[in-house]
């Protein structure tokens, strides 16, 4: 494998970084939709809820959980195996929820609870395909994966089985557990498990041309 210069390295990151604030702006829009997020955001959503019903804490955020969540994630894997971790994957970690809280703080007053049903399924429907795209550019930039995308990854890579089955159990295990603690499951759950997958496999080859040609650009 040919050894990549500094400046790649850091245009790759910068593109990674591009696909991430496209991805979570997709995850804030179906937050502000309530009407269920992703099987991680779940999760993330239940613990936010909990700790704020027993803390009372005003500097908690959905962001602020997700970001240790994410933290603790890799804390895990350099324990266990830190050959996972990229670049990349520290900065999912450390921007994704204050991303997550910025475009909360920018929508939250014109996309909420309080908007019609049509218009909040419209909101979720765009924030999956948003979510996916964003997605796509982040991996095909090659510098690294969000943690909770990894905890699925590295499960499967050592117990051997194959990715699919244990992403679909490790995501049953994040919606169980978030909504024990109070997350928001609901038609937005199932729509983004139906939907981001196969617009994301649409998005691929699309996003892979666009980081190619970025790069071809700019190097």
């Amino acid at each position: 494998m040919q050894k990549r210069s500094l400046r790649e390295i850091l245009l790759r990151v910068i593109i990674l970084f591009i696909g991430l604030t496209i991805a979570h702006l997709g995850v804030t829009l179906f937050l502000l939709a309530d009407l269920g997020a992703d099987p991680f955001n779940v999760l993330i959503q239940g613990i936010f809820r909990r700790l704020q019903g027993l803390t009372g804490w005003p500097v908690l955020t959905h962001g602020r959980v997700h970001m240790t969540i994410c933290f603790l994630i890799i804390v895990v894997l350099l324990i266990t195996d830190r050959s996972y971790i990229k670049i990349g994957t520290i900065l999912c970690m450390v921007c994704g929820g204050p991303i997550i809280d910025f475009f909360t703080l920018l929508l939250g007053g014109l996309i909420n609870s309080g908007n019609p049903f049509a218009v909040r399924i419209l909101v979720l429907a765009a924030g999956c395909v948003i979510l996916a795209f964003g997605m796509t550019i982040v991996m095909k930039s090659d510098s690294g994966v969000g943690p909770n995308d990894l905890v699925a990854i590295v499960i499967s890579d050592k117990l051997g089985r194959a990715f699919s089955v244990t992403r679909i159990a490790v995501d049953v295990c994040f919606v169980a557990a978030g909504f024990l603690m109070g997350g928001a499951v609901g038609i937005g759950t199932i729509i983004c498990a139906a939907l981001v997958g196969p617009v994301a496999g649409i998005f691929l080859p699309h996003s892979e041309r666009i980081v190619e040609r970025i790069l071809r650009l700019c190097l």
